[in-house]
């Protein structure tokens, strides 16, 4: 197992880290779900989050999201303890599309009065996500009668209407089709490019490839490896992460068990 140390010297020095995790830890009575574990998410990269079904993948961007709190260690955004002022530098976008029962312009509009942005800015967000989304089409009709691909496209389009510095996205092209799921890394990489730090879940190791600067692997609620996306893939060093990238599903999911 790779440790922290060896882990971030895989990482770009140029990228200072936006978030950071000491010592977390996560767990529900007596059991322990995630941790102890230490981790670091650089700005303006692309952190993809990998393991088997169990690993505590959706646990962890959970908790770095402030959805959950941590039973134990710490939870930093630019080296302060993360607060509701600094969670709303971020959003998230979920496996299944969260959608209001409202238009897709409504549901649009929507999120960016809760962020309190002006209706002068706002119209010109609106504008500016329906063609990221390519729903330009679409906006008076009902969000929840869109395809599932166009319904993800929105929601994707919706978290970066509020501007965020960083975006998390658990597993947003887990149930789509490869043309829904080439659209969605199409927005994921103008996001990137536009200086937006990503975060996302994902067991498809060529959208890793694809999408990933790093790599953070996890097995049985612990870090199991991490570094750069292409070392990571490409050759493993931990017994988990070969495994698992092998298709050695025996081996790949005696890891996780009881999960």
């Amino acid at each position: 197992m790779r440790d922290l140390a060896e882990g971030m010297s895989d990482l770009s020095p140029a990228a200072e880290p936006v978030m950071s995790a000491r010592g977390l830890r996560y767990g529900t009575g007596r059991k322990t779900h995630l941790g102890p574990l230490d981790l670091e998410i650089r700005a303006g990269r692309s952190t993809v989050i990998m393991g088997a079904n169990g690993a505590g993948k959706s646990v962890l961007i959970r908790l770095l999201h402030g959805l959950l709190a941590p039973t134990r260690g710490q939870i930093l955004w630019h080296g302060a303890a993360l607060n509701a002022g600094t969670r709303k530098r971020q959003a998230m976008v979920f496996q299944r599309p969260v959608l209001l029962r409202r238009s897709v312009l409504g549901n649009l509009r929507f999120a960016l009065r809760v962020r309190g942005i002006g209706k002068g800015d706002r119209v010109a967000r609106e504008r500016a996500a329906l063609d990221a989304a390519k729903l330009s089409h679409a906006g008076d009709r009902p969000a929840r009668r869109l395809s599932i691909g166009e319904q993800q496209r929105l929601a994707v389009a919706r978290a970066l209407s509020t501007g965020p510095e960083l975006l998390f996205l658990d597993e947003p092209t887990a149930s789509l089709d490869p043309a829904s799921t080439l659209a969605i890394e199409a927005q994921i990489a103008e996001a990137k490019a536009s200086g937006v730090t990503i975060v996302l879940v994902t067991h498809d190791a060529g959208q890793a490839r694809r999408v990933g600067d790093d790599v953070i692997f996890l097995d049985a609620g612990r870090i199991a490896e991490q570094g750069r996306a292409s070392d990571v893939l490409t050759t493993p060093q931990s017994p988990e992460a070969q495994a698992w990238l092998s298709g050695d599903l025996r081996l790949a999911a005696s890891g996780s068990k009881g999960l």
